[in-house]
Protein backbone atom coordinates (compact mmCIF):
# COMPACT_ATOMS: atom_id res chain seq x y z
CA UNK A 1 0.00 0.00 0.00
CA UNK A 2 1.30 3.71 -0.59
CA UNK A 3 2.34 5.71 2.26
CA UNK A 4 2.37 9.48 2.84
CA UNK A 5 3.91 11.54 4.98
CA UNK A 6 1.42 14.29 6.69
CA UNK A 7 2.23 16.78 9.35
CA UNK A 8 -0.04 18.38 11.29
CA UNK A 9 -1.21 21.01 12.74
CA UNK A 10 -3.88 21.29 16.09
CA UNK A 11 -6.15 24.36 15.46
CA UNK A 12 -7.67 25.90 18.58
CA UNK A 13 -10.42 23.87 18.80
CA UNK A 14 -7.95 20.58 18.65
CA UNK A 15 -5.58 22.03 21.23
CA UNK A 16 -8.57 22.58 23.57
CA UNK A 17 -10.08 18.67 23.31
CA UNK A 18 -6.75 17.24 23.43
CA UNK A 19 -5.80 19.33 26.41
CA UNK A 20 -9.07 18.15 27.90
CA UNK A 21 -8.67 15.18 27.16
CA UNK A 22 -5.19 13.77 25.35
CA UNK A 23 -6.80 10.33 25.00
CA UNK A 24 -8.75 11.88 22.23
CA UNK A 25 -6.18 12.27 19.75
CA UNK A 26 -6.28 7.93 19.85
CA UNK A 27 -10.07 8.20 18.48
CA UNK A 28 -8.77 10.24 15.98
CA UNK A 29 -6.42 7.60 15.04
CA UNK A 30 -8.76 5.22 15.21
CA UNK A 31 -11.11 7.10 12.53
CA UNK A 32 -8.50 6.82 9.92
CA UNK A 33 -8.32 3.67 10.02
CA UNK A 34 -12.15 2.84 9.90
CA UNK A 35 -11.46 4.84 6.67
CA UNK A 36 -9.36 3.09 5.14
CA UNK A 37 -5.89 4.00 6.69
CA UNK A 38 -3.31 3.18 8.82
CA UNK A 39 -1.36 5.26 11.31
CA UNK A 40 2.33 3.23 10.81
CA UNK A 41 3.89 5.74 13.10
CA UNK A 42 2.88 9.18 14.78
CA UNK A 43 5.17 11.47 16.79
CA UNK A 44 4.75 14.53 18.52
CA UNK A 45 6.73 17.51 17.20
CA UNK A 46 7.87 20.98 19.11
CA UNK A 47 8.13 23.68 16.44
CA UNK A 48 5.57 24.50 13.30
CA UNK A 49 3.77 21.27 13.49
CA UNK A 50 2.20 19.48 16.03
CA UNK A 51 2.39 15.78 14.84
CA UNK A 52 3.64 14.21 12.10
CA UNK A 53 2.07 10.68 10.98
CA UNK A 54 3.05 7.92 8.63
CA UNK A 55 0.17 6.80 6.87
CA UNK A 56 -0.60 3.72 4.47
CA UNK A 57 -3.21 4.44 2.09
CA UNK A 58 -4.79 2.55 -0.60
CA UNK A 59 -4.79 5.59 -3.22
CA UNK A 60 -4.22 9.14 -3.17
CA UNK A 61 -7.60 9.44 -3.52
CA UNK A 62 -8.08 7.88 -0.31
CA UNK A 63 -5.24 9.61 1.17
CA UNK A 64 -6.81 12.95 -0.17
CA UNK A 65 -9.95 11.76 1.61
CA UNK A 66 -8.17 11.16 4.99
CA UNK A 67 -6.94 14.85 4.58
CA UNK A 68 -10.39 16.16 3.68
CA UNK A 69 -11.88 14.39 6.81
CA UNK A 70 -9.66 15.40 9.19
CA UNK A 71 -9.60 19.01 8.41
CA UNK A 72 -13.24 18.88 8.12
CA UNK A 73 -13.59 18.28 12.04
CA UNK A 74 -12.39 21.91 12.51
CA UNK A 75 -9.32 20.75 14.98
CA UNK A 76 -6.72 19.74 12.52
CA UNK A 77 -4.66 21.17 9.39
CA UNK A 78 -3.42 18.61 7.75
CA UNK A 79 -0.40 18.78 5.10
CA UNK A 80 -0.39 15.40 3.28
CA UNK A 81 2.67 14.21 0.85
CA UNK A 82 3.33 10.99 -0.67
CA UNK A 83 5.91 9.41 0.36
CA UNK A 84 8.31 6.61 -1.87
CA UNK A 85 10.50 4.13 -0.12
CA UNK A 86 14.39 5.22 -1.30
CA UNK A 87 15.14 1.61 -1.78
CA UNK A 88 11.84 1.33 -4.56
CA UNK A 89 13.05 4.69 -6.11
CA UNK A 90 16.53 3.92 -6.66
CA UNK A 91 15.58 0.85 -8.45
CA UNK A 92 13.15 2.57 -10.44
CA UNK A 93 16.02 4.81 -11.30
CA UNK A 94 18.20 1.65 -11.93
CA UNK A 95 15.63 0.94 -14.61
CA UNK A 96 15.61 3.83 -16.50
CA UNK A 97 18.71 6.25 -16.51
CA UNK A 98 17.46 8.14 -19.26
CA UNK A 99 14.58 9.43 -16.83
CA UNK A 100 14.63 13.07 -17.04
CA UNK A 101 14.05 13.49 -13.21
Amino acid sequence: MPHYMQLVVLTDKGRKSFDEDPEWIKSINQEIEYLGGKIETQFALLGQYDFVNIIEAPSDEAAAKLAIKLSSTGCFQPLTMAALPLDSLIENLKKDPNTPW
